[in-house]
């Protein structure tokens, strides 16, 4: 991964591999052999998120791959807001999914990657068999209650600033943790760096506004299949939580709800939480991958 700065490249050490989409060029990282394991990020980060979670399924009978989202990370950067939506994001996936034959696959999401997740595995007849969900949102909304966040998003021209212009939020990720310093320093320089360029800024807006804000919205129709396939979802479950997270710490009662079966992991960390605990994402892997 030559063409990343050294820092970033001393934290983040694996080959990078490209895939076609019809969306987009997408990056990802693929390391060892064995059950296939994909860890899905959201916004505004890449798959650089999971960089602990990797080291520590190191060595174990798992063939990891880490995508970045199209518009995020390495992958390519469509510069219309309008390019971006759920469906294009799960068809993306999918396609990686599909071109890369993963079957049996333990699905890991976090934030984004739930949606996104689960429309992919609506539609991918069977291939996800476990699934690791952490402070995502799986289920359509009950009521459409948006963060502070996600309603300044939706403000014309001043969210256009703040996002295109200054790149937000990635100066404040550490304001979303349980320890903010757990973003900072090279960690917090290494999210920011691959949306350096204006003009490839687009896709942290777009997802932001993606969040619906009432039953209208056009997110809701591909929300419902996530759903829908969320609550058939037969296979081994299990939740990691972030607890302290502002933007979907209190999401973990519907998903005890959905999956009242479920493992759960409870933690002082935030919304990135793989930041945080990674040890007990990847003990969480390691049980849902183990198990038939």
């Amino acid at each position: 991964m030559s063409e990343l700065p050294a820092y970033i490249a001393r934290l983040y050490p694996h080959r990078s591999h490209f895939a076609s989409t019809a969306f987009g060029r997408m990056h990802y990282v693929e390391e060892g052999a064995g059950r296939p394991v994909l860890l899905l990020h959201g916004n505004p980060t890449w798959s650089f998120l999971y960089r602990k979670v990797l080291a520590g399924l190191a060595g174990g009978p798992y063939r990891v791959v880490a995508p970045d989202l199209v518009g995020l990370g390495l992958s390519d950067k469509p510069r219309e807001l309008s390019a971006h939506t759920l469906r294009r994001h799960g068809e993306s996936v999918l396609e990686l999914v599909q071109g890369l034959d993963l079957k049996d696959v333990v699905l890991v999401v976090q934030d984004w990657g739930g949606p996104i997740g689960a429309w992919m595995a609506a539609r991918a007849q069977g291939r996800v068999t476990g699934l690791v969900v952490m402070n995502t949102a799986l289920l359509k909304p009950e009521r459409f209650r948006t963060t502070a966040f996600h309603r300044f998003a939706q403000l014309p021209a001043v969210s256009d600033v703040a996002f295109r212009l200054f790149n937000f939020p990635l100066p404040v990720l550490g304001r979303t943790q349980g320890d903010p310093a757990s973003i900072s320093g090279d960690v917090a320089r290494a999210y920011a760096w691959p949306l350096r360029r204006v003009v490839d800024r687009a896709a942290p807006l777009a997802l932001a506004r993606m969040v619906p804000n009432h039953p209208e919205h056009p997110t809701v129709a591909e929300l419902t299949e996530g759903d829908a396939w969320a609550r058939s979802f037969s296979g081994p479950v299990e939740l990691v939580w972030g607890v302290k997270d502002p933007i979907l710490g209190r999401a973990l009662r519907r998903h005890r709800e959905l999956f009242p079966r479920a493992r759960v992991t409870e933690t002082a960390a935030g919304h990135f939480l793989q930041e945080e605990v990674p040890e007990e994402i990847v003990a969480a892997i390691r049980r849902v991958a183990d198990a038939r």
